[in-house]
């Protein structure tokens, strides 16, 4: 299998903030947008100038979604139908997106990036995907960016969350008036992380299905402290 199998149509998307990045950030779009969703955001994000960090967007590929009548679209998985407080979701096509994910982990250790330098980003559908590949990766990672998402399988997650990751940072956040993935959602995500022994930092903002520049501040300072402490060197045994 290539790294690309499962998004066989657009190589991902990748920025540099410098050469030779020893720290990689894989972000996951929405469903129905691309990897250049979120593209924009890094320069906004402020980032120190060293350590250099990849920035990787790769593309879901297309496919029938149930929930929008079967109309074919980018999606990393099937939502068979929606309502307010949950969500009834296709696991196959879900643990396809969390395969990829873990191809392009593997591709950064090729690279010389080990996955504890690697942080997993996604918003809505995109941030379910980071929540599942995250926090049941069998290796440590150095963090998860959670955005206006949820978890749509949390048995899933439960069955398979890996003790590598039970302390892994997480940044989740969500807009007060989001009216695609309820604040609700959220919330019931927040729950089930906390409930397996993470503790997330939780932001609000007053915005719809969106992000806004307070969050990407946000972002910004909670990546950069990753960052710093992800590339320090081990203490010496005494």
């Amino acid at each position: 299998m290539t790294i690309h199998d499962t998004l066989p149509d657009t190589p991902a998307l990748e920025i540099e903030t410098g050469p030779n990045p020893q720290f990689t950030v894989i972000w996951m779009h929405g469903l129905g947008a691309d990897g250049s969703d979120f593209a924009p955001i890094v320069p906004e994000l402020n980032l120190p100038e060293s350590p250099a960090v990849r920035f990787i967007f790769p593309h879901a590929p297309y496919r029938p979604v149930t929930c929008n009548g079967g109309y074919v679209m980018r999606a990393w998985y099937d939502i068979v139908s929606l309502a307010p407080g949950s969500r009834e979701i296709d696991e196959p096509s879900l643990l396809e997106s969390r395969d990829s994910v873990r191809q392009l982990i593997a591709r950064e250790a090729a690279r010389g990036v080990p996955s504890e330098r690697i942080v997993l980003a996604g918003f809505s559908q995109g941030g379910a995907v980071a929540y599942l590949a995250g926090l049941t990766h069998p290796a440590p990672l150095a963090g998860i960016i959670a955005l206006s998402t949820y978890i749509p399988s949390p048995a899933l997650l439960l069955a398979e969350f890996t003790a590598p990751n039970g302390r892994i940072p997480v940044f989740a956040a969500h807009g007060t008036d989001d009216d695609v993935v309820s604040l609700e959602l959220g919330e019931q995500a927040l729950e089930v992380v906390r409930g397996i022994g993470v503790a997330p930092e939780w932001r609000t903002y007053a915005m719809p299905h969106s992000v806004c520049l307070d969050e990407i501040a946000d972002i910004g300072t909670w990546l950069a402290r990753i960052i710093t402490e992800a590339c320090q060197p081990a203490a010496a045994a005494p």
